[in-house]
């Protein structure tokens, strides 16, 4: 399940970075919002920060772009996560 939600969160997450303007970006934010609270529900913050690294380091390295900006969709899960 783990590695099916990364899978969807390195693609959501490479289209918005690749398609900034795009009209779809908004629902791919939501979706991306779904996950992390899926996660933060099944793992805590660890599970969200541990996600996060790994998604950061693939999608860097195969497109060379910074998600971190995404980061925000998952505040207001916990008060721990606040970016």
């Amino acid at each position: 399940m783990d590695f099916m939600l990364e899978e969807e969160l390195i693609d959501l997450m490479t289209f918005c970075l690749q398609n900034p303007e795009s009209s779809e970006v908004p629902e791919k934010h939501k979706r991306i919002s779904e996950i992390g609270k899926e996660l933060y529900d099944d793992g805590g913050v660890d599970a969200l920060e541990n996600f996060f690294f790994v998604l950061k380091n693939r999608i860097m390295e195969e497109i060379e772009k910074d998600p971190s900006s995404m980061r925000s969709l998952w505040n207001g899960l916990t008060d721990e996560w606040h970016y």
